[in-house]
């Protein structure tokens, strides 16, 4: 399995900056987060797209993914959240990027089916898109279909290649399920895996990877069992925690870490 972090881990910091930050830790790629108080977003033009994707290129390291914001089965006209969902995929296109992260968005009031239908009819039509850029639109295991199970109601029914899923360890734990079940349901779908640690389900303040109660160990003795070779993607929430300590004096254990439990698990 190769390794990351996303950029969610340090809010705001230049691309040249991150990309020294993964080459000196070890890290094979990096998953942006696609906003616009940060660097990379839809909203930059042809040229800082190539000079993003070459300062990647230039120090070996990947672009692994866009992580959007669109709510595929928030309530509303079709209309604007697949727009939104093209920009990604169009920003991952000339990035050179593999996927493009969406959330849920469900609203708890609705019937859990009408959110499900929702979700899976504007998955299939950004498949179609993404499928001709060589991207993969991946819905994230959060918020309203935060677990496996969860996910696989949408999926399924979708039934194309470029519409797949992102397991967040964090919110599959938070929703009860085992890791062995999150597998099963997403390993037809599965794009990449995102590791992180917390405290308890009171307390999702990011910490250090090991040092917290998520089964990270069990996750990716599952994957390894199942012959996933994918990515591994540290999702540190520093923007939503200021308190938290700082990602890059973390990175180099954190991989550490990871590699470990990688061997562990071989």
């Amino acid at each position: 399995m190769k390794l990351a972090f996303s950029t969610l881990g340090v809010p705001g910091l230049p691309v040249p900056d991150v990309v020294r930050l993964a080459a000196s830790c070890g890290y094979h790629g990096v998953e942006l987060r696609a906003h616009p108080e940060e660097p990379v977003h839809p909203g930059i033009g042809p040229a800082e797209r190539a000079e993003v994707a070459g300062a990647f290129s230039a120090d070996g390291v990947e672009i692994l993914g866009v992580a959007g914001y669109a709510r595929v089965a928030a309530p509303g006209d079709d209309d604007a959240v697949l727009q939104d969902i093209r920009e990604l995929v169009r920003l991952a296109g000339d990035l050179g990027a593999s996927f493009v992260r969406v959330f849920p968005g469900g609203d708890p009031g609705r019937p859990r089916e009408e959110g499900d239908a929702v979700a899976a009819r504007r998955m299939a039509t950004a498949a179609e898109y993404a499928a001709e850029l060589g991207v993969r639109v991946l819905l994230e295991t959060h918020d309203s279909h935060r677990t496996g199970a969860d996910a696989l109601r949408v999926l399924g029914p979708v039934g194309h290649r470029a519409a797949g899923a992102l397991w967040d360890v964090m919110h599959t734990w938070l929703g009860g399920e085992q890791p062995s079940d999150t597998f099963a349901a997403l390993s037809p779908y599965l794009g990449y895996v995102q590791v992180k640690d917390i405290a308890s389900a009171e307390d999702t303040t990011p910490l250090p990877l090991g040092a917290g109660v998520l089964p990270l160990a069990e996750c990716v003795d599952v994957l390894s069992r199942g012959g996933w070779d994918g990515w591994l993607c540290w999702e540190y929430e520093k923007r939503w925690y200021e308190a938290a300590a700082p990602l890059p004096e973390l990175l180099g254990p954190g991989r550490e870490h990871l590699a470990r439990l990688l061997n562990e698990s071989a």
